[in-house]
């Protein structure tokens, strides 16, 4: 058995270290050679394992995001799997994980926000694929859903529930439009044109002024700001553009953070201003069902050209083949309607019939 090379170790200490390996061997009945064999062994273990699969997703989220065309999807990734697979699966090694820990993290959110549940569960199956690539795990992929977790939780389709953010009732918006010019500064006024355009928030919070033509009236949000990651224009209404106030430079955010410009306004703004109102019992992404209800029920403007409106992809595959435009001459009419009808008096609203649908 070697002691290690001269002079690193002297004739001295060799001495030492050989009395002591004999003393091991005969009284201790220890190997010196078996037990240096399997310390390092020990330490090649030690160096190999580790690979947890709060590092292995954030390996795999680095390695993809130069490829994903819009930001908004790395961050829905680190979200997810920080909030709901993070707690329970981020500490365990990759090769740990098995069929009952990835059950123990999908199954009490698999019927309430199925949707959610579904993806996170491709991302798990993702991570772990990824960790088998890398060679820090083997056998089959326990997040996998064919032929496996199909056979352990529901299929999506079954248990799939709409899930419906708080809105108002439309015949009620004229009334609270009013009652939202009482409130000054960015976040009621951010909240004010959302409303106007049918516009997710996010979509608005984060607009700039290049994206902004007043010659032609139109904002165009860039694809890798919209959910379906596609251009989407916007046809603006002077109630709409007197919102936006005086022209800022091209690159400056049309409404930034009070705190920092640099920075858009967050969606907590927005929500303080419907407490502030007394409606924290509605969502400001709400306004967009609300816009469609309006719609759909008190104008003749075709479906189409609604869920245009809304930045929606058509539903039915042979309908998108055909509908190669965006419809935009006739969205300007349909949400110069909406900003007219908004302008009402309330009294007026309140005192319209019910839909046929509604009073029957």
């Amino acid at each position: 058995m070697g002691l290690g090379p001269y002079p690193e170790v002297s004739l001295a200490d060799a001495r030492r270290m050989a009395l002591e390996k004999r003393r091991a061997l005969k009284v201790e009945k220890i190997d010196p050679l078996v037990a240096r064999r399997a310390t390092e062994a020990e330490a090649a273990r030690s160096a190999k394992q580790a690979l947890t699969f709060k590092v292995a997703a954030e390996a795999l989220i680095e390695s993809k995001r130069p490829g994903w065309r819009n930001a908004h999807h790395a961050w829905q990734w680190e979200n997810t799997l920080q909030t709901l697979a993070y707690p329970k699966l981020g500490e365990l090694d990759v090769q740990a994980i098995d069929t009952a820990a990835v059950i123990a993290v999908l199954k009490p959110i698999w019927t309430t926000t199925t949707v959610t549940a579904s993806r996170l569960r491709q991302r798990i199956e993702s991570v772990l694929d990824y960790a088998t690539a890398l060679g820090r795990r083997s056998g089959d992929n326990p997040a996998r859903w064919r032929g496996h977790l199909d056979h352990l939780l529901p299929k999506p389709a079954k248990v799939k529930q709409v899930e419906h953010l708080p809105a108002l009732d439309w015949r009620q918006v004229p009334a609270f439009m009013a009652d939202l010019k009482g409130p000054k500064g960015m976040g009621a006024n951010a909240l004010a044109f959302a409303v106007l355009t049918a516009v997710r928030s996010g979509e608005v919070r984060g607009m700039t002024w290049a994206e902004v033509d007043d010659d032609v009236m139109v904002w165009t949000v860039p694809g890798d700001r919209m959910k379906a990651e596609r251009e989407h224009r916007v046809p603006l209404t002077p109630a709409a553009r007197a919102l936006l106030g005086a022209r800022g430079r091209a690159t400056e955010l049309v409404f930034p953070s009070p705190s920092n410009a640099a920075k858009p306004l967050s969606g907590v703004a927005l929500i303080a201003i419907l407490r502030r109102m007394g409606r924290g019992d509605i969502t400001v992404h709400g306004f967009r069902s609300t816009f469609r209800d309006w719609a759909g029920e008190t104008t003749a403007h075709p479906r189409e050209v609604i869920e245009m409106a809304l930045a929606h992809r058509l539903k039915d595959k042979a309908e998108a083949s055909y509908a190669r435009g965006d419809l935009f001459t006739k969205r300007r009419k349909l949400m110069e309607d909406w900003a007219d009808f908004l302008a009402r008096p309330a009294a007026e609203v309140t005192a319209l019939p019910l839909p046929i649908a509604e009073a029957v």
